[in-house]
């Protein structure tokens, strides 16, 4: 069934993270609707997510649970790095286009392990994944600071291909030690 929600804007759905996070940083269990109403609603209707989160595939970085968000909220498009190629716009694009999301968000993290390896020799499909990153941090040796422009870098990316005015586009850093993430970088 194809669903498209288009009556949440990208501040509403920015602010919708931000609480979502504000829950998940004091919490001890996961906060988000995974119950089974939610998965029967959403298989009859369809899915209506408020944002796209493009996220690294660090197990640590699970977007559902860093916003507080249960079945059918988060569109979310996870590769090593957080890098942006062909695949990952076609599902920007998909969700922008087809589910009505406003808002686009990168997620980086500290701690990022594909960030480090971009600093090394790397062979093989990897280097698919640390070459884009190079391109993006260039020769910073500091590790958040790397992340954030590797952020700031895929961002552009996506800027590039969405004309629509109403979808905003945001990159944020989450902090795998604290579970806060920063969306001012």
């Amino acid at each position: 069934m194809c669903v498209q929600d288009k009556s949440m804007t990208a501040v509403d759905a920015l602010e919708r993270l931000k609480k979502g996070n504000k829950v998940y940083i004091n919490s001890v269990k996961g906060e988000g609707d995974i119950s089974p109403e939610r998965r029967l609603y959403t298989s009859k209707h369809g899915q209506k997510p408020y944002a796209v989160i493009i996220s690294c595939s660090d197990s640590r970085v699970i977007p559902e649970s860093i916003f507080s968000a249960g079945i059918g909220y988060l569109f979310v498009i996870r590769v090593a790095g957080n890098v942006i190629d062909n695949s990952q716009l076609g599902s920007i694009e998909y969700a922008v286009e087809h589910l009505g999301c406003k808002l686009v968000v990168v997620l980086g993290h500290t701690g990022c392990g594909a960030i480090c390896a971009a600093t090394q020799q790397n062979s093989g499909y990897v280097k698919f994944l640390t070459d884009e990153i190079k391109r993006a941090i260039g020769d910073e040796a500091d590790a958040v600071k790397a992340s954030v422009l590797n952020i700031k870098h895929s961002v552009s990316k996506i800027k590039g291909i969405l004309s629509d005015s109403d979808v905003a586009v945001v990159g944020a850093l989450y902090h795998t030690e604290s579970g806060v993430v920063d969306f001012d970088i």
